[in-house]
């Protein structure tokens, strides 16, 4: 059976805004023990109080916490070279039978010059292609007859290089994308390869991203 410890622990670490607020003093927890009660007391199926949700969350212990946002802050600082690209393209297409011939096509489009940008994802029912927006004429074209989802225009990308520890190292990417959260910066799409991150945002935003991603790497 679960005891009032556990099911308050579980419950702030569904979300992780709360969790690094409470370390930092920015919680009442009075009001958060007063907010989550009714979920708590839903678990362990029996009137709960208050002081005791409070207790629970006065005991949390920060230590594996902090060891992992140490760890995930070394590797910030490490970060590499920064490559910021403009004027892209965001194409959403269902995936077809006839879909990868056409992304063939659209790839060896792109190897023919150093200034087209292309980045292709695919998921199980669709798939995603950014490019840079001299592209998007050859994409109009090749993908004529393909089901378009979304196309979205005016975008931005900044690419990170990424420490060969990040793969070893949980919480690299929310460490990143937390910063942006809280600058309440929408994201378009994220690509990553092993140790690279692209984030693309919309035109407006790209100045304050890069400012924000740059000051993680030098503070």
């Amino acid at each position: 059976m679960k005891t009032i410890q556990e099911v308050v622990e579980s419950t702030i670490r569904k979300t992780p805004f709360i969790e690094e607020a409470l370390h930092e003093k920015l919680i009442n927890v009075s009001s958060l023990a007063r907010i989550i009660l009714p979920e708590v007391s839903t678990a362990l199926k029996k009137d709960v109080k208050v002081g005791a949700v409070m207790m629970a969350i006065n005991r949390l212990s920060p230590a594996s916490e902090l060891r992992i946002r140490k760890n995930i802050k070394k590797l910030a600082l490490d970060l590499g070279d920064v490559i910021v690209r403009s004027d892209l393209c965001d194409f959403t297409f269902k995936n077809t039978t006839s879909l990868l011939k056409e992304i063939a096509k659209i790839l060896m489009k792109s190897s023919e010059s150093s200034d087209y940008f292309l980045t292709v994802s695919q998921g199980i029912f669709e798939t995603n292609i950014v490019t840079s927006k001299n592209l998007q004429p050859f994409v109009n074209e090749i993908f004529e007859k393909e089901a378009l989802i979304s196309n979205v225009l005016e975008l931005a990308s900044i690419t990170i290089k990424l420490p060969k520890e990040n793969i070893e190292q949980s919480g690299i990417y929310y460490f990143i994308l937390k910063q942006l959260a809280w600058a309440d910066i929408p994201l378009q799409e994220i690509i990553s390869t092993t140790n690279e991150m692209t984030i693309v945002v919309k035109d407006k935003d790209i100045n304050q991203t890069f400012a924000i991603l740059m000051d993680m790497k030098l503070s």
